[in-house]
């Protein structure tokens, strides 16, 4: 695959590994990117999925040095948010979007059509990569990350706040029914540090709630000295009696 290198580069960000790695991709390719675009539930002041809050998705942008846009979009209005964001780009002279697909053409098609609709260009810098080998790499590079969601029908509800280091992708590889990257939602990340942070976040784990089968993990802002601390232990997330497998 080649990759565009010219113009000015936004990117869809949730604030995990997968929009990290492939941001980490993107600037090493060369490309200038100057913009992280998040769409949010404005109910809940929350990315989807991921739980994580604006504010801590605005650190993260300070922190790497980027512009964030974080737009408001409630379900139904999701569509149109979208079109007027990547119209708003094109009008500041961004000329393409990253994204952090992997393998779902569905929803990568559903992107693509919109992006080259505002008329940007669109890049996939993890596409087709095989998960287990972007789940090294986001690990070898140096992203600090988090489990902040996970779906309890397919992992223990104990993992929640688990680093994403080796000894969770061992565990993660012994389970031939999820996917490494969690490309099905079987978990979502916050990344808090790594080979693009100019310095790491200071947040800190909060509390914990459950919406359906999701359990979530609140992260907090704190005050610079609660950075690696308080977030569980490998030992402290072992499966537990009762627990999904």
């Amino acid at each position: 695959m080649t990759t565009p290198s010219a113009g000015i580069w936004a990117i869809s960000w949730s604030g995990g590994k997968d929009s990290a790695l492939a941001l980490d991709r993107a600037v090493r390719a060369g490309l200038d990117v100057r913009y992280l675009v998040t769409l949010y539930d404005p109910a809940a002041g929350r990315v989807r999925f991921h739980g994580t809050p604006v504010p801590v998705l605005e650190m993260q942008a300070a922190a790497l040095g980027r512009a964030m846009m974080a737009l408001p979009a409630p379900w139904e209005q999701f569509d149109a948010v979208l079109r007027e964001g990547l119209a708003d780009l094109a009008g500041r002279g961004v000329t393409g979007m990253i994204f952090g697909n992997i393998h779902l053409a569905d929803v990568r098609a559903w992107y693509e059509e919109r992006v080259v609709a505002a008329g940007l260009r669109h890049h996939e810098p993890l596409w087709g990569a095989a998960p287990a080998t972007l789940l090294r790499e986001v690990i070898e590079r140096g992203h600090s990350a988090h489990l902040v969601s996970i779906d309890t029908t397919r992992l223990p509800a104990s993992w929640l706040g688990r680093a994403l280091d080796g000894s969770c992708a061992a565990d993660l590889a012994e389970r031939a029914d999820v996917d490494p990257c969690g490309e099905y939602g079987e978990y979502h990340t916050l990344v808090t540090d790594g080979p693009l942070f100019r310095y790491p976040l200071a947040v800190r784990p909060g509390s914990r709630r459950v919406e359906g089968p999701f359990a979530l993990l609140d992260v907090e802002v704190g005050d610079g000295r609660e950075h690696a601390a308080a977030w569980p232990m490998a030992s402290d997330c072992a499966d537990s009696p009762g627990e999904a497998p």
